[in-house]
C-alpha cells in the first residue's frame, strides 16, 4: 500500500498514446501490453491514474482511473513526439501527477517529477531496417537519454533488461522485469468446435505463425524448412499484417513451389485468434529478435504444441515446454518438426507442460508488479 494520506492521493501519468484506437497488427504487441496492464492497475490502494491517452475504452473509465484525451492526431509518429515533448509536460503540471510513466520507451525532456519508462525491446538498434533514419535516431537518442533520467525503467523480459543495460549503462538495480500475462480467451477449446472452425476457413492440417510480416521475424526460414517436410498435405498458415520488406516473402514462396499450400489471413480479430492457435498442429516461431514473443505464450495456453528460435527473450517465453532451434539454421528447424509432427505422444506431453507452463503468466500480476514499482520511485522520492 502507498503510504500518501487519503486526502493527498498519489497521481500516476501514464503514457497510453500507442493504444491503437482500430483493428489492425498495430493492436497487437505493445497496445495489448498496455490496455492489458491498465486493466489490471490495482485501485484499491488510493492512488489515482492518469492515462493520456488519444483513443478511448472502455477499461479506462474504471474507479480510481481518468483519461485525458486529445484532438492532436498522435498516430502520425511526428504528432505524437511533439505531444510527448510539449504537450505532456504542461498537462503533467496541470494535472497535478507526481510520477510520470513513459509506457513506451520515452519521457519528456521537460519532465519535472519522478519518471518510469518501459523498455520493450531495442529492434531499432539490432534491426535498423525496419525504420527510417529519423525514427532510429529520435528512438535511439531519447529512449537512452529517457533510460538515464528515468528513476527505474520496465522491460518484459531478463533478455530486454540485460539489452536495456548494455545500451544505455543504466545499473541493472534499476532495471524491474514485468512478464506480459495470457488473456483467459487464450485456453483450449471443445474439439467440436475447433473441427466446425477448420472446415469453415477450409484448411486441414496446419503449421501456425502469428506475427506481422516483417524481416526480424525470419520466415524465408521457416518456408525453406516447411518445402522439405515429408508431408505434401500439410499446410502453413502466416496470420498478421504486412510490416515492411516482405516481398521477399513472397518471392521465395513462389521459388519453393509454395503457392497453394501457404496462406495470408492478414490480421484477425483478437476474438478469433484463439481458434487458429487450437486448430493449429504446432506454432512455429523463428524469430530472430523479440521483446518476448507473446505468440509462444498465447500457443501454449491454447493447448498448442510450440516450436520456437533461440534467441533473445524467446527461450524464456517457451520455457521447458517447447522446442528450440537456431533460426539461421533451416535443418535444425526441420528436424524438430519431424520430431513432433509424427509423434502424438510427444505432442500431447508438449500441450501438456505448456498449458502448465502458461498458466505461470498472469496480466493480474503484471499489473501488480506495475504498481509495485511505482510505489517504489514515490517512496523514494516524496
Amino acid at each position: 500500500m502507498f503510504t500518501r494520506e487519503k486526502s493527498q492521493p498519489w497521481r500516476i501519468g501514464i503514457n497510453a498514446h500507442l493504444l491503437s484506437g482500430e483493428a489492425g497488427y498495430r493492436r497487437a504487441g505493445i497496445h495489448q501490453y498496455i490496455a492489458q496492464v491498465l486493466r489490471h492497475l490495482p485501485t484499491d490502494n488510493g492512488t489515482e491514474y492518469v492515462v493520456f491517452t488519444r483513443h478511448m475504452a472502455d477499461f479506462l473509465q474504471r474507479k480510481g482511473m481518468t483519461a485525458v484525451s486529445t484532438h492532436w492526431p498522435t498516430e502520425k509518429r511526428s504528432i505524437r513526439i511533439a505531444w510527448e515533448q510539449l504537450v505532456w509536460p504542461w498537462q503533467t503540471r496541470q494535472q497535478r501527477i507526481n510520477l510520470l510513466h513513459g509506457a513506451a520507451f520515452t519521457t519528456p525532456l521537460l519532465a519535472a517529477c519522478p519518471s518510469v519508462i518501459t523498455v520493450y525491446d531495442l529492434s531499432f538498434v539490432h534491426f535498423p531496417e525496419g525504420f527510417s533514419s529519423a525514427q532510429r535516431r529520435y528512438l535511439i537518442s531519447q529512449t537512452r537519454h529517457s533510460c538515464i533520467r528515468a528513476n527505474r525503467i520496465i522491460t518484459i523480459s531478463e533478455s530486454g533488461r540485460q539489452d536495456v543495460h548494455q545500451f544505455s549503462g543504466v545499473p541493472l538495480s534499476r532495471i524491474d522485469v514485468v512478464y506480459p500475462g495470457v488473456d483467459a480467451m487464450f485456453r483450449p477449446y471443445p474439439a467440436e468446435e475447433v473441427a466446425a472452425f477448420r472446415q469453415a476457413k477450409g484448411y486441414g492440417r496446419y503449421l501456425l505463425h502469428v506475427g506481422t510480416l516483417q524481416p526480424r521475424k525470419n520466415i524465408p526460414l521457416l518456408l525453406e524448412a516447411f518445402a522439405r517436410l515429408n508431408e505434401p498435405e500439410l499446410q502453413l498458415v502466416l496470420i498478421g499484417g504486412k510490416g515492411w520488406k516482405y516481398d521477399a516473402i513472397f518471392a521465395r514462396i513462389q521459388a519453393l513451389g509454395l503457392v497453394d499450400r501457404v496462406h495470408f489471413p492478414g490480421y484477425v480479430p483478437d476474438e478469433e485468434l484463439p481458434l487458429w492457435y487450437n486448430a493449429a498442429e504446432l506454432l512455429v516461431f523463428p524469430s530472430l529478435y523479440e521483446g518476448f514473443g507473446m505468440p509462444v505464450l498465447e500457443a501454449m495456453a491454447c493447448g498448442t504444441p510450440v516450436v520456437a528460435a533461440n534467441r533473445s527473450s524467446i527461450p524464456e517465453a517457451v520455457g521447458t515446454a517447447g522446442l528450440l532451434f537456431d533460426p539461421e539454421n533451416a535443418a535444425e528447424l526441420l528436424e524438430r518438426l519431424t520430431a513432433v509432427l509424427p509423434d502424438p505422444h510427444l505432442a500431447a506431453n508438449m500441450r501438456t507442460q505448456g498449458l502448465a507452463h502458461a498458466s505461470q503468466f498472469s496480466w493480474e500480476r503484471a499489473g501488480r508488479e506495475t504498481a509495485a514499482v511505482y510505489q517504489r520511485v514515490l517512496e523514494r522520492n516524496p
